[in-house]
């Protein structure tokens, strides 16, 4: 972009502030400037900002109509809005750049209704997936998605990435809990899609199209969401085995038993080294490998004898534990980890059917080898996907934010693992920014030509979240 152009560009977004503060005065909206600096990234591209580096303009409507507001102003002026939740995205979904307008949702958090009857509750996309599920406790009720960040993450981010979570062995992924959607277009145009009943085929499924289109297809502004009761019993079953690829094994026994877990999560050798040096846990005194197990319902005993059984005789040791004893080690799974210090490191997200998740541990140490670098990961085994972290040592004077060609080649080369094995670059987090050349190696060219077809059909200026999902 030209100087010439690029004060073009800055012009247009001030004169968009200005005119939604002589229009709009209702809705407070921020100058870009550096005191907007957070709303540059999300928790994916945080280190790519510098702490001086200009901000953008940032809008925060408190209603649908005010979203319809913003939305046909920054169309006037030409310029491209980043829908934002609470920006916990790890893909780079929510990042922005200077010229810029982000919407934030986090002011549209209001809880519209419960209906314990239709099993159902209305909410807005700001509301924190934690705060919802508290507000349903007094009904008996929860909402089953349930990110790693659910404390901190909103209802509209998870929408947006199709957020998948620990219960996705038993309940499925956020697209399996929303039944319908008020979505503000790139035109500043309203609509609804899908249906308050369970049952509705009427038309095409625009749920499912923008459940997971990282904000590229329009904003979403209300939410109808699929609730379960609260289960009457919850127990967690640990199995440690003596290696990562008897652990690995072992997960298929879960699967040919009768027992359906809510949660099945499991950990590698490094990986509970790693739990211990950063939580002072003692994990890896138990064994090499785990299995952590989140049993719910009726017939907790008969489900935790059954999977017992099936766990050990695939030698596993298995300790059916207290309750307290789970709260703790599921802290663990969710909080428990650290980021390596001193060191180069890529987080990553693929996916594979569940049979072949131990194909992929037994892929590390080639590419260890391959590319100087280390690998271990943690996995929600029951439906197969694997959050792997690839670290490469970083000496004195290296720069961590230019780490050498050989880490973002060993992710690519895992990438490319997992594809072979029939999996997806991403399993929950999104493609976003960072993992548009790798959704380039799973996706054909006819698909690509197609997404971006429906993307110029809704939004054929390119203004909502440009360069970020196809």
């Amino acid at each position: 972009m030209t100087t010439t152009q690029t004060e073009a560009v800055t012009r247009a977004g001030e004169k968009l502030v200005l005119d939604l503060a002589e229009k709009h005065p209702e809705i407070e909206v921020w100058r870009s400037s550096a005191l907007t600096n957070h709303y540059l990234h999300d928790a994916a591209t945080a280190k790519t900002v510098v702490s001086s580096q200009t901000g953008p303009a940032v809008a925060f409507p408190a209603t649908a109509e005010q979203v319809q507001a913003v939305v046909r102003a920054a169309a006037e002026h030409r310029v491209p809005v980043v829908p934002r939740g609470a920006g916990s995205g790890l893909s780079g979904g929510a990042s922005a750049h200077p010229d810029q307008l982000v919407l934030s949702t986090e002011r549209l958090n209001r809880i519209v209704e419960v209906s314990p009857l239709d099993g159902v509750a209305v909410v807005e996309p700001g509301v924190i997936n934690a705060d919802l599920n508290a507000h349903l406790e007094p009904h008996g009720l929860f909402y089953a998605p349930d990110p790693a960040s659910f404390e901190i993450s909103s209802i509209g981010g998870n929408i947006a990435t199709n957020a998948g979570g620990l219960r996705c062995a038993k309940y499925g992924v956020t697209r399996e809990s929303v039944l319908a959607l008020d979505v503000v277009l790139a035109d500043g145009s309203l609509i609804s899609v899908g249906h308050r009943s369970i049952k509705g085929v009427t038309g095409l499924d625009l749920v499912s199209l923008f459940v997971g289109s990282e904000g590229i297809l329009g904003i979403v502004v209300r939410a109808t969401v699929r609730l379960h009761p609260i289960p009457v019993a919850r127990r967690t079953l640990t199995a440690f085995f003596d290696s990562t690829a008897d652990g690995a094994a072992g997960l298929s026994a879960i699967t040919l038993s009768p027992v359906r877990p809510a949660a099945i999560e499991f950990f590698d050798t490094p990986t509970l080294a790693n739990i211990d040096e950063h939580s002072a846990s003692g994990l890896r005194e138990r064994g090499a490998a785990l299995i952590l197990v989140e049993l719910d319902g009726y017939g907790i005993d008969e489900q935790a004898a059954d999977l017992t059984a099936a766990l050990t005789r695939s030698g596993g040791r298995v300790t059916v534990e207290s309750d307290s004893e789970g709260v703790r080690l599921w802290g663990l799974r969710r909080h428990g980890r650290g980021l390596p210090r001193d060191q180069w490191f890529i987080g990553e997200d693929i996916a594979v059917p569940k049979s072949q998740l131990p194909k992929v541990y037994e892929a590390f140490p080639a590419l260890e080898a391959r590319f100087g670098v280390k690998i271990s990961a943690v996995s929600h085994a029951g439906d197969g996907n694997l959050h792997p972290l690839i670290t490469l040592g970083r000496g004195p004077g290296g720069d961590p934010a230019r780490p050498p060609a050989a880490l973002q080649e060993a992710a690519t080369e895992l990438v490319r693992v997992a594809l072979a094995l029939g999996g997806t670059v991403t399993g929950e987090h999104g493609v976003g920014t960072i993992k548009r050349d790798w959704a380039a190696l799973e996706l054909s060219a006819r698909s690509r030509e197609a997404q971006h077809a429906i993307k110029a059909a809704l939004d054929p200026r390119q203004l909502l979240n440009p360069g970020k999902a196809i």
